[in-house]
């Protein structure tokens, strides 16, 4: 079982809601990434989304855009961040680690070698926004060297296409809350529930809801109905001041505490 199924299947037993926080690689103290990833363990984080840095992020807002662009003036690729995701797996064998990003850094590496040396690294799947199930011979190397391949899901997709999509998935189908890029500010609770309902009638996987999630009260009413909550911009945005270290663990530790705690009460309630 993959680190990614395993974690679910823990999740599901002492009926918890997952919490993935997104960060973006290299940003904004390269140096103390895998630190950052520690400290978002220790914070709740059930599943890390380690964002890749891309000059054209299409489906992301300015929050994550910014923070692409700042950690690839700094020199942040696919070999730093695999180098960072080994140097995690050192402390941390458990905690399921995904790659976010774009199709190009991975065809510039060559998708049999990025595989390769992912796997090595440790890293468990791999959300490929620009590359959907159309495009699904260019991610096959992946998929055969064991990365799971995340597929997206969205309120515009039809009860055909979720049906392909739940069909080739893996890990968990990532339904994202609008139809829109990251950050924005114009969630529907009410549309999201919805959505994700449609979604379980033919997902035999976990479903994430992410894009637009700011807060502990918006992911709680999410995490009623939802295996798990992804929150981005928010965090990535509280982060993005940090001087040093410390602040940046803290920062991290600070913001996604009451969160983990309002999805624990959420879930408890419930019962």
């Amino acid at each position: 079982m993959s680190r990614i199924d395993q974690r679910f299947a823990e999740l599901a037993a002492s009926d918890r809601t997952g919490l993935i926080p997104f960060i973006t690689a290299g940003d904004p103290l390269p140096d103390s990434t895998v630190a950052l990833m520690h400290a978002l363990v220790v914070a709740g984080a059930d599943l890390i989304e380690l964002g890749v840095p891309f000059s054209d992020p299409m489906a992301d807002g300015p929050v994550i855009q910014h923070a692409s662009e700042r950690a690839l003036a700094r020199g942040v690729g696919l070999t730093r961040i695999l180098g960072w995701v080994h140097e995690f797996r050192q402390h941390d064998v458990v905690t399921p680690i995904v790659l976010m990003g774009y199709m190009n850094p991975v065809e510039i590496m060559g998708a049999a070698r990025f595989a390769e040396l992912a796997v090595e690294a440790g890293v468990d799947g791999v959300l490929l926004v620009d590359c959907p199930i159309e495009e699904a011979a260019a991610s096959a190397p992946l998929r055969s060297a064991g990365l799971q391949q995340i597929l997206l899901a969205a309120p515009t997709t039809t009860a055909q296409r979720m049906a392909q999509v739940c069909s080739a998935a893996a890990g968990f189908l990532y339904y994202v809350s609008f139809a829109g890029i990251t950050g924005a500010d114009r969630i529907s609770l009410e549309s999201v529930e919805a959505g994700v309902a449609q979604a379980r009638q033919q997902a035999k996987l976990p479903v994430a809801v992410g894009f637009g999630i700011r807060d502990a009260a918006q992911a709680q009413v999410i995490g009623n109905f939802a295996d798990a909550v992804v929150i981005g911009s928010a965090l990535v945005e509280r982060l993005s001041s940090a001087r040093d270290e410390a602040e940046l663990c803290a920062e991290a530790q600070a913001f996604l505490a009451p969160i983990r705690a309002a999805l624990d009460a959420a879930r408890g309630a419930s019962r």
